[in-house]
Formats: structure tokens, sequence, C-alpha cells
């Protein structure tokens, strides 16, 4: 399975895939962690091709503010039938709109298991693509988010998608 790095607005990213889906993505980080990541998916350097090009100019796209279509962006994914359920319903919230963990878990028909939605999100393998940046602690709260640069990345992330209340100058 091959991985490379590629450059965002955001700093540099990874990916990395197969010939059925992306696999892995990294979001920015040193070069060396971004290595480490990607070849914890026993992944080897290689030049992208069909759906990691696609994939890398789609996340380029979303965090240069764009509005690319990541959700037909196909993924492989080895977690549990929660996660993967979890993953369903977080990729089909659109850009400019936001849930909370508890509204995914209801969703789900599991109203109280918000927790185990934000674990299952704290394990999400393709951030962005599945837009796990989406989903908010009750009161908006951003929750945490696994990814390098914890919170402020995941609220950098939203304020280029324009979700309000990020990114927005406050008084205070």
């Amino acid at each position: 399975m091959p991985y490379t790095l590629f450059d965002t607005s955001l700093g540099q990213c990874g990916l990395a895939w197969n010939a059925d889906g992306v696999t892995a993505v990294a979001l920015p980080e040193s070069e060396d962690r971004l290595i480490d990541y990607l070849t914890g998916f026993d992944a080897l350097p290689g030049d992208p091709d069909g759906v990691a090009t696609v994939a890398i100019e789609g996340i380029t796209a979303l965090l240069d503010g764009g509005d690319p279509a990541l959700s037909a962006i196909p993924v492989v994914l080895d977690v549990s039938d929660f996660d993967n359920a979890v993953y369903d319903v977080t990729r089909a919230i659109p850009r400019g709109s936001t849930m909370t963990y508890g509204a995914v878990a209801a969703r789900l028909g599991h109203p109280g298991a918000a927790q185990a939605v934000g674990g299952a999100l704290g394990r999400n393998p393709v951030p962005v693509i599945i837009p796990c940046h989406r989903v908010l602690g009750a009161g908006r709260e951003v929750g945490g988010f696994s990814a390098p640069g914890g919170p402020s990345t995941k609220q950098r992330i939203l304020a280029i998608e324009g979700i309000p209340g990020f990114g927005e100058p406050t008084l205070f």
C-alpha cells in the first residue's frame, strides 16, 4: 500500500491508499511524524494515482475553502460496526453544518452513547474525508480532536468551512 505527502494551506498532509480506496489521512505535523503515522498502516512511499489523486485534490480544495465532494471518495476501513455506523452518519454532514456527539448517537438509535461516538471519531483514520471536525459537543463545544494540532486544528478547519462562531473576531 502506498503513501504520499502533499502540501495544503494548513501545512503538509499525508495519504495512504490501496486499489479500493483511501486507508489513512494524516493532517499537518512534522514530516517524520506524518511518515511514522502512515507507515503504521503498512504503507510505503508511492506516487499518487487514481483515488489518491482525487483525494489529494479534494482535501487540498477543502482546506483552501472550497466545497469538494469528499463523500464520493472511497475509503477502506478496518473498524467495528459501531465505528462504521458513526462514520456513515458523520460523512453525511454537509460542509457548513455541524452535529453534536449526542445527535449522532441519537441518529444511530443510541441516545446515551455520545461518549462512544466521540471515541469512534477519535479513532477516525481518514479525517476530513470523514469530517469528524463537524461533530461538536453540547453547547457548540469543540470537544476533542485526535488529529495533530488537536482542537485548534478542528477550529481552523471549521473556520475555513465558514461554520458560524469559528474564526470570527469576538469582542471579548
